[in-house]
């Protein structure tokens, strides 16, 4: 069994607490104030929304529409539903932006992909993909149900698609089953994710770590918490009316908003200094394609 020296004794203890941040409790006037400075960094730096939103939903449409081969009128709401599923992790570069700018350090557009540099990117990945996992299991649920509905002949054009939905039996079933089962899958997102990506961009956490974190936060804050999804579905759907335009910017929104939110529940590392920012390291062509892992590298 390793020992420890008295002298390192309280560096250990150190660690620990830093590893193992307080998490507070909230009130839904914090919520008020996150959304409200989200709102002031989206403003301080507007330019980032075409960059990194608008693409965003539609790169979802033409994937889902190469990958699965038929219409996606049925899964235009499961998509849009299914944004709050990995919004988290597509609001990386984000959470980036609010940092800085609350460090005080120029944030522009491109300062966005700084995150990519970050040691913990590694698990942000690992994460954001089990978030992405969920969200194709989500859409695939959601295409069962519609077949179950209402079988496999597709919605011929919008209007049709709409009297399908609202002007028959089945098509309230298909509300109520689908709202239903989209709530458990955005419940268990929320639950570990809601701090996860900014506490794992500030204190360089792992995956375990990070979501644990989130899962307290949650137990810690429950009515709080679930307000605040209610926030975001409900901009999320505000969002998508206008052919997803909305989304360009609700996400950026709700992103930066995330990032305050991260600041107001969870306790402020007391020893910052032992978390260090790697700084940019100048390589030669040789290193390809090594410079694509720069967040794997080995610490001196």
């Amino acid at each position: 069994m390793a020992t420890i020296h008295p002298a390192d004794a309280p560096n250990v203890q150190t660690r620990g607490a830093a590893a193992t941040p307080a998490v507070r409790r909230i009130t839904f006037a914090d919520l008020h104030d996150a959304l409200r400075r989200g709102w002031d960094d989206f403003k301080a730096v507007p330019s980032h929304a075409v960059m990194l939103c608008v693409i965003y939903p539609v790169l979802g449409l033409v994937l889902a529409r190469l990958v699965l081969g038929y219409s996606v009128l049925p899964l235009l709401f499961p998509l849009a539903a299914g944004f709050a599923l990995i919004g988290p992790f597509a609001a990386l570069g984000l959470y980036e932006l609010s940092r800085r700018r609350e460090a005080g350090e120029d944030a522009s557009a491109w300062h966005a992909f700084d995150v990519l540099r970050s040691p913990s990117f590694g698990a942000m990945l690992g994460l954001g993909a089990i978030l992405l996992a969920v969200f194709v299991v989500w859409l695939a649920t959601a295409q069962a149900i519609y077949v179950a509905t209402f079988g496999y002949a597709p919605a011929a054009a919008i209007p049709d698609f709409v009297g399908r939905i609202l002007g028959t039996p089945q098509g309230w079933t298909l509300i109520m089953v689908g709202c239903g089962v989209g709530f458990l899958f955005a419940v268990a997102a929320l639950c570990v994710s809601v701090v996860s990506f900014p506490m794992m961009l500030d204190r360089h956490a792992g995956v375990g770590e990070a979501v644990a974190t989130s899962l307290r936060v949650v137990a810690r804050n429950p009515l709080e918490i679930a307000a605040w999804g209610l926030i975001v579905a409900a901009l999320l759907v505000l969002g998508s009316l206008p052919a997803f335009l909305g989304l360009a910017v609700v996400i950026p929104l709700l992103g930066h908003a995330t990032w305050h939110l991260y600041r107001k529940v969870v306790e402020p590392n007391p020893h910052p200094s032992q978390i260090r920012r790697p700084s940019p390291i100048k390589r030669s062509a040789a290193d390809f394609p090594a410079t694509l892992l720069q967040w794997r590298r080995h610490q001196p």
